[in-house]
């Protein structure tokens, strides 16, 4: 799409949504997980500007932020327009989150009005009272809070209210908590300038129109989520439809059939086990694609962790173009997307961005969507962003002759083992999900300042159960090491490992809420299992 004041390099969000309103008007811009419910952008547009001025009426200033902890439904995307045609900033929680780190960000973001579900209430409340706030108004969806908010008063002229909505490209647009592997999260500060500029340049690069579907699960506090599903979705004008649960996706996705689908590597690791026996016993591509909802992909992509080339391979081979993506919280979302031939790298930087790396193998990265600052933490700020604007990624990269980045491992988690020998444990934990998919979920690779490479490995817990014994799944899983060493080098391959069947969950004191290893954590809690793998006693399945 394009069309007047949207089309400049400083439009803001605000002034995207204004285009978009009055250029599709009736067009259907959120749907709900159903396909029942839908809202036109004039409806989403009307929605915003009444809940914009309810909330002007409670008394929030410019630049004050509003918290949301909503799951992926129509009511995000009409709460965070509000906020921002307020004049605010919205931010969004994990509702994974303990009462404990949610009270930590709120205090961070000096936050007036929480919107959020019922089911959340209690702990919101619980967070407010550990962070001294004296002024949070709680609004809950479903309940009259809501309800007033954007309930019908006086008729407004759409055209005129937006027109009236001012923002600029320096303003802060939302704050994202870094769901932090290690120590408290950090507060990302973007502007709208740093938000539009990485949107734009992504939504250039995959092509996304107006006419495409694409769907909404991932939490709004990833900014993958918030940059594919709700900016790049306004500055397209595409359609997004809302999955409030994230494990009805996979059959959601038969329902939606989407042009766009973005997925972390687990995602697109389970929908190749699904189709996997299809596929090999010879059934027609489309009817797999189809049967799992991916008949119309045009844009796939991965990202917020390593793809194994072995799952990227085979999508394509069944006629899905998956694309690995990088990018991070402090560069707005995806700066490197990978063209379709680029297996085993994330690709070149998108136009504006430069990429380098440090003479210690780290990649820096420069441009218009690097963040403004972590808010109200200079020291951080000044170590993640030098004097010449290089943000440091804290990821160690290569760079090949054609400008091709290939991502090697977080440069705090790399292995450096008892001999001296350097290697990424992200690297070896993809080879045993790639084999060890669907029984294997989780692995992590221990090795630092050891002799030699042991892992946890976490199956899934109903794949497990067609395992008679222990016994039994300890050497299924060993049989999925076994394949997974013989694609490693001789210093990275695993030589003991232990079965773990308790699960690993999103915001759990193993995983982040956005899947991510917390590798000291987990080194703590599973001492004892660890220990007992760099003993002389054999390796048994260890059930837990």
């Amino acid at each position: 799409m394009s069309g007047g004041s949207a089309t400049r390099d400083d439009a803001t969000i605000v002034e995207i949504f204004a285009s978009r309103v009055r250029q599709l008007g009736d067009a259907v811009a959120i749907r709900d997980e159903r396909l029942e419910t839908a809202f036109t952008w004039r409806e989403y547009g009307t929605a915003a500007l009444r809940a914009a001025a309810k909330l002007r009426a409670t008394g929030l200033q410019r630049g004050e932020t509003v918290g949301l902890m909503l799951t992926n439904r129509p009511e995000f995307h009409i709460a965070d327009m509000a906020t921002l045609l307020a004049g605010a900033t919205p931010f969004s929680l994990y509702p994974t989150s303990a009462p404990e780190q949610l009270a930590e960000i709120l205090r961070n973001a000096r936050c007036r009005i929480l919107i959020t579900e019922p089911r959340f209430v209690r702990v919101l409340r619980a967070a407010v009272n550990l962070s001294d706030l004296t002024a949070s108004t709680v609004i809950t969806v479903g309940t009259p809070s809501w309800t007033d908010l954007v309930a019908e008063g006086e008729s407004i002229d759409v055209d005129e209210a937006l027109d009236a909505c001012r923002a600029e490209p320096s303003d802060i647009a939302t704050v994202i908590y870094t769901s932090g592997t290690t120590g408290a999260p950090k507060g990302v500060e973007l502007t709208h300038h740093n938000i539009m500029s990485a949107t734009r340049e992504i939504v250039d690069h995959i092509g996304a129109r107006c006419d495409m579907w694409s769907v909404s699960y991932l939490p709004m506090a990833h900014i993958a989520e918030r940059v594919s599903t709700h900016y790049a979705h306004i500055l397209a004008g595409s359609t997004v439809v809302c999955c409030p649960d994230a494990t009805r996706l996979i059959p959601m996705l038969s329902d939606v059939q989407p042009e766009i689908f973005f997925a972390p590597p687990r995602i697109w690791e389970k929908l190749r086990a699904i189709t996997a026996s299809d596929l090999e016993s010879g059934a027609d591509k489309f009817r797999v694609r189809r049967n799992t909802g991916l008949a119309r992909i045009e844009v796939a992509l991965t990202g917020a962790a390593p793809c194994p080339t072995g799952v990227v391979e085979y999508f394509h081979k069944l006629g899905v173009p998956l694309r690995e993506t990088y990018g991070m919280s402090e560069t707005a979302g995806p700066v490197l997307i990978a063209d379709v031939d680029d297996v085993g790298s994330v690709g070149r930087p998108l136009p504006g961005n430069e990429v380098r790396v440090a003479d210690d193998g780290e990649l820096l990265i420069r441009g218009p969507s690097v963040m403004a600052r972590y808010r109200d933490r200079p020291d951080a700020t000044a170590e993640a962003l030098d004097e010449r604007g290089w943000l440091h990624t804290g990821d160690v990269a290569r760079i090949d002759g054609c400008g091709r980045v290939r991502i090697v491992d977080r440069k705090k988690d790399l292995i450096i083992n008892s001999s001296g020998k350097n290697m990424s444990p992200a690297n070896i934990e993809a080879r045993v999900r790639e084999f060890g998919s669907p029984l294997v979920e989780h692995a992590c690779v221990i090795g630092d300042g050891r002799p030699y490479n042991v892992a946890l490995i976490v199956v899934d817990p109903a794949q497990a159960e067609n395992f008679p014994t222990a016994e039994h799944l300890h050497t299924a899983v060993g049989a999925y090491v076994g394949r997974a060493n013989a694609r490693l080098s001789r210093v990275e391959q695993i030589k003991r490992f232990v079965v773990l069947t308790t699960q690993w969950l999103p915001g759990s004191d193993e995983l982040t809420p956005t899947m991510k290893l917390k590798r000291s954590q987990i080194a703590k809690k599973y001492t004892a299992e660890i220990d007992a793998l760099y003993s002389a006693a054999p390796t048994e399945a260890v059930p837990t």
